[in-house]
């Protein structure tokens, strides 16, 4: 089996274990179990609460004591045990501290998914621009192949989705242990400084310029993700409210419209080579930016009959807005460190992300929401909600180019020409 068909399979399944579940646990809550909106709020800051600290702790251990692929499969078989148990929860505090487990499991593999890629194309001697993207899009795949096994097996609310995304887990976690080899490469040279010992190396670039305002945007566009992952199907069911819409076909079928941002990302995941060559990383970062701009400015005017449309083109500028940060963002940070620490690197990247800016996103939006957009009646003002993150996601945009001054070094500007 080549290397490019192996990542392939480990992207494919990383991402259908996750589809398995993400999208149809309310289901799962709402109609099997019965219990309440406001502790359901809670699962979703799982992700946030593992992402802040998870994927930089893995990365610091893969850096400096554990293999790479080794540390990544076991993640996976002790998340595949919780997600076994997840049916076994009777109460909803407990079905909490479940789903945090599986998160603290599951987060880090993300980066490390990354770093055991990237190593294994450049031990193949392979240009991780031009190969990885490609790559990456079965993740996509996946994430949309365990949505359809879902459907088709009539599991959305039944525990049958936590055993599917069980059994594909332990299948990960046991192929990873036959990836190519990612060793620990920190402190091999002989230093014995106590920063090296624990493996914080990595906490330093944030003395970096470059590495602080990109990092601080990487926070700040994890809170744009976390915007429209918590409220875009909840929009689109809340026209049902209206007599105009009740029936429409973007109402009845909210998550095939959704999906359409699934199936963008797999076209912007193989577009980003050529983005990448015709305007650099910079100018990529900065459309991802403009992406979000127009993604809730659409939603913003949208409806499901005459302004459907704004909502088909909202979910395909997804694709966009979430790609070109997220995977140029990884090559930047592959790019501009060293081997030793890229690991750490990676997972510190993940925790702006998914973690400090899905945590601040979720409780900036929902005090914003609660104090100027709720109606008398208790529904939401949609369009004032939209208007005002296209506006965030503006601010964000003007001011990132005038603040990110970033060069391109060697390797990165090589590897985009051959692309």
């Amino acid at each position: 089996m080549n290397i490019k068909f192996r990542l392939i399979l480990m992207n494919f399944m990383q991402f259908f274990i996750w589809g398995a579940w993400l999208l149809t646990v309310g289901a799962y809550w709402f109609q099997n179990k019965g219990w309440s909106g406001a502790q359901f709020g809670a699962i979703f800051s799982t992700m946030g609460i593992s992402s802040i600290f998870m994927p930089a702790l893995a990365g610091i251990i893969s850096d400096r004591w554990i293999h790479a692929e080794k540390l990544y499969g076991t993640l996976h078989i002790i998340g595949s045990v919780v997600l076994f148990c997840v049916p076994l929860v009777t109460s909803p505090t407990v079905f909490f501290w479940v789903i945090l487990l599986n998160m603290l499991c599951y987060m880090p593999t993300l980066s490390l998914s990354i770093k055991v890629a990237y190593s294994a194309l450049k031990e193949q001697g392979k240009d991780v621009v031009k190969v990885y993207p490609p790559i990456r899009v079965w993740g996509t795949v996946g994430f949309i192949a365990a949505l359809l096994v879902v459907d088709a097996t009539k599991s959305e609310t039944s525990a049958n989705q936590f055993y599917i995304a069980s059994g594909v887990a332990l299948a990960l976690g046991l192929f990873s242990f036959t990836l190519p080899k990612c060793p620990p490469l920190l402190g091999k040279g002989g230093t014995k400084t106590l920063k090296d010992a624990l493996g914080l190396n990595a906490f330093e670039l944030f003395k970096t310029p470059k590495f602080a305002i990109f990092f601080a945007f990487s926070l700040l566009l994890g809170a744009a993700l976390q915007l429209t992952n918590a409220y875009g199907t909840t929009y689109i069911l809340d026209f049902a409210k209206n007599p105009s819409y009740k029936g429409s076909f973007a109402v009845e079928h909210s998550g095939a419209v959704i999906s359409i941002s699934q199936v963008s990302e797999t076209l912007f995941i193989l577009a980003i080579p050529f983005f990448l060559r015709k305007f650099g990383i910079k100018n990529v970062m900065l459309f991802s930016m403009l992406a979000w701009v127009l993604r809730f400015g659409l939603f913003a005017f949208g409806d499901p009959v005459n302004g459907l449309w704004m909502i088909i083109l909202s979910c395909i500028v997804y694709g966009m807005a979430f790609d070109f940060f997220n995977i140029s963002g990884s090559l930047f940070v592959e790019t501009q460190t060293t081997p030793e620490i890229r690991g750490s690197a990676q997972g510190l990247f993940m925790m702006m992300v998914n973690g400090f800016g899905a945590f601040f996103g979720s409780i900036a939006s929902g005090f914003i929401i609660d104090k100027f957009f709720i109606h008398a009646d208790g529904s939401k003002d949609w369009h004032g909600i939209w208007l005002t993150f296209a506006g965030y996601a503006l601010v964000i945009a003007i001011i990132f180019p005038f603040v990110f001054r970033y060069k391109h070094n060697k390797a990165l500007e090589e590897a985009i020409k051959h692309v």
